[in-house]
């Protein structure tokens, strides 16, 4: 067995123990499993620290158990751990398919982990709205937006154990809505939407212009409140820093 080789096993070995890996190592169990229990005990120390407020919510075997059942299914696939929590979405999902709350806590927190990191980008200055053809306009949103549908009250879980409140129960929204993630100046913002401002902003990160977003909610609204609604929505968003910048078509 050369070197490469040799690196490849000892891999299989900590990510699966398989008896085959294990007997072309030789008869040094008692050494590899040192190094298995670190290699474990790494991945689940990097998803507690990714995700205190779900651990606290889900409770520690929960999370343990389902912390587990991740590693064993999904191995590092980046350079760095950092990005190693981002698919533990899949395994909640898969480990509780009844308890949306979870899967909904857990997006809320990678994704305010994530906007934290993202790109920087200066919010789009006021003065520069005097000189802007709405008509040909192309809105830019923040890079570090994120969207992403609401059924339950997550929100209003997460906002009570960031601030050491006795949080809610888990429930199921009357009506579907939406979240947005994004980072203003330094600090990461979380806000619940409603179902047609989720829809307006997933369109405009598809489309950018302000033209075609008026004609989407026009569509959805009628004319007069459509084009109103698209100024509130315009107005909300410039104050809330997630519009950074605008071009012509």
């Amino acid at each position: 067995m050369n070197l490469a080789e040799l690196q490849q096993t000892f891999r299989q070995w900590l990510v699966s123990a398989s008896d085959e890996s294990a007997r072309l190592l030789g008869s040094n169990a008692p050494g590899l499993a040192v190094y298995q229990n670190n290699y474990r005990a790494q991945l689940v120390g990097c998803l507690e620290q990714a995700f205190p407020t779900l651990r606290r919510w889900m409770g520690e075997e929960l999370f343990l158990a389902a912390s587990i059942r991740h590693i064993d299914q999904y191995p590092p696939h980046a350079w760095t751990l950092d990005a190693y929590p981002e698919l533990f979405y899949r395994t909640l999902k898969s480990e509780f398919p009844h308890n949306p709350d979870v899967h909904e806590l857990a997006w809320i927190e990678w994704a305010l982990s994530e906007a934290f990191v993202a790109a920087d980008a200066q919010p789009l200055p006021t003065e520069a709205l005097a000189n802007v053809d709405w008509d040909t306009a192309v809105l830019q949103l923040t890079p570090s937006l994120r969207c992403r549908a609401l059924t339950t009250n997550a929100e209003a879980i997460w906002s009570a154990l960031w601030q050491d409140a006795e949080a809610p129960e888990a429930a199921m929204l009357a009506e579907a809505g939406g979240l947005l993630v994004w980072r203003r100046q330094f600090t990461s913002r979380l806000r619940q939407v409603d179902a047609l401002e989720l829809q307006t902003l997933l369109h405009l990160q598809a489309d950018g212009s302000f033209a075609g977003l008026c004609e989407f909610l026009v569509e959805r609204l009628g004319e007069e409140a459509g084009v109103m609604q698209a100024g509130e929505y315009l107005a909300t968003w410039l104050g809330s820093e997630l519009i950074v910048g605008v071009r012509h078509v």
